[in-house]
């Protein structure tokens, strides 16, 4: 019986902040995967290596983590004032689904250089030596990023002093600028979609908690650790082989995507999984981090730990940092309590792999609140380029 032969598509791996993911140009791709639908889809999961039963994606460049089961396409943009439209797909590990839903704030840094890597700036705009400001419209939730990518003798400057807790090696600083992260673009509805800075959100077969339901660079329900019986200092190991917290975790973020009106019934989060995120927040303590080094207490404003595809992640989503330091400016907030109170512009906080600081401008007009920037910085790094091949029968 024949089979049919492996095709080979132009791809580059990439690191961005603390994820990976195969990253291509639009015009790379097959004709019948230009287009989102079906076929696209089954390409990405193909590369990737889901779905997969065994959870391990070993006949695919995914990770085994949420972390690096992620493709990116890169085009010229079609907005105005914009370099490069992004689009990013989060890959399911062991269902055969990609999510659209959201966006990657670590990979945004990889969106950045690698627009610059691609060919996708216009040339003019790219200094010999300095720092190329890179315009990206992000696709998935309609938003403008800006990425400040160092350049040495017209290349992307990859390597560097830069330190970025959750990876291992130093590297070149990215900084990037999330603009008006305050709404999602998709649902077009208010930052906190209840309307209030904390609900009690009653999760049927679990209990009712405080909770923060904000969306700003990603719809996330923040609550308290202590509500749900977690100290906040937690690592992986402590919930991720636990099925009845995982179990839980996932009835939380079923119960806030209701009330944030991102679904109308339950059973359509499985189709959302990327979205909304569960994040639990505590006051600054002393814990030990996943690499084993102690973070001071009084290193940073607040601890905050998050779920993503519903494991707790390694160290801190780009876009839900963006939901951190966004909540923490907004007095009254579950994370601006949880960092001592009162009005700030930016908060470090600490993740399983250590800290990260974050900074937001926000604003109070006409009753509602309203974020124009959040900031913070990561680093990216090619770490393989060429072909990625997968069956001819993938597309």
């Amino acid at each position: 019986m024949a089979h049919a032969a492996q095709i080979k598509i132009p791809a580059t791996y990439m690191r961005g902040g603390t994820s990976k993911g195969v990253f291509f140009r639009l015009q790379d791709l097959p004709e019948s995967c230009q287009v989102p639908g079906t076929a696209r889809d089954r390409l990405f999961m193909r590369v990737i290596g889901s779905p997969d039963p065994y959870a391990a994606q070993i006949d695919g460049m995914g990770g085994a983590t949420s972390s690096t089961s992620k493709c990116v396409i890169l085009s010229k943009s079609s907005q105005p004032d914009h370099d490069v439209d992004y689009l990013y797909g989060q890959v399911s590990i062991d269902k055969a689904f990609v999510d659209w839903s959201g966006n990657c704030g670590n990979l945004s840094t990889g969106a950045g250089a690698f627009a610059l890597h691609a060919g996708l700036v216009d040339p003019a705009r790219i200094p010999k030596n300095g720092v190329c400001v890179v315009r990206i419209w992000q696709a998935n939730i309609q938003k403008t990023i800006i990425a400040h990518v160092p350049v040495s003798n017209g290349q992307v400057q990859e390597t560097g002093d830069f330190e970025l807790d959750g990876v291992t090696f130093p590297a070149a600083e990215i900084v990037l600028e999330f603009l008006d992260p305050s709404d999602d673009g998709e649902e077009g509805g208010s930052m906190f979609p209840t309307g209030n800075l904390v609900d009690d959100l009653d999760v049927p077969g679990v209990g009712t908690f405080k909770a923060t339901m904000i969306t700003a660079g990603i719809p996330t329900v923040f609550v308290n650790a202590e509500e749900i019986g977690y100290k906040g200092t937690e690592l992986r190991e402590d919930i991720n082989g636990n099925p009845e917290a995982l179990a839980r975790f996932e009835a939380i973020r079923v119960a806030g995507a209701l009330r944030m009106g991102l679904i109308k019934h339950a059973d359509e989060a499985l189709t959302r999984q990327h979205t909304p995120k569960v994040a639990f927040v505590t006051k600054a303590q002393d814990y030990k981090a996943s690499s084993g080094k102690t973070v001071q207490g009084g290193e940073v404003d607040l601890l905050v730990r998050a779920l993503s595809m519903g494991k707790l992640h390694h160290a801190m989503m780009g876009t839900c940092a963006v939901a951190i330091g966004t909540a923490a400016a907004i007095p009254g907030t579950l994370v601006n309590l949880a960092a001592g109170g009162g009005a700030r512009t930016a908060v470090r906080f600490g993740h399983p792999s250590g800290t990260l600081r974050v900074g937001a401008e926000a604003a109070q007009v006409n009753g509602e609140w309203t974020v124009t920037k959040a900031i913070m910085s990561r680093s990216a790094r090619i770490l393989m380029e060429g072909w990625v091949r997968v069956p001819g029968d993938a597309v």
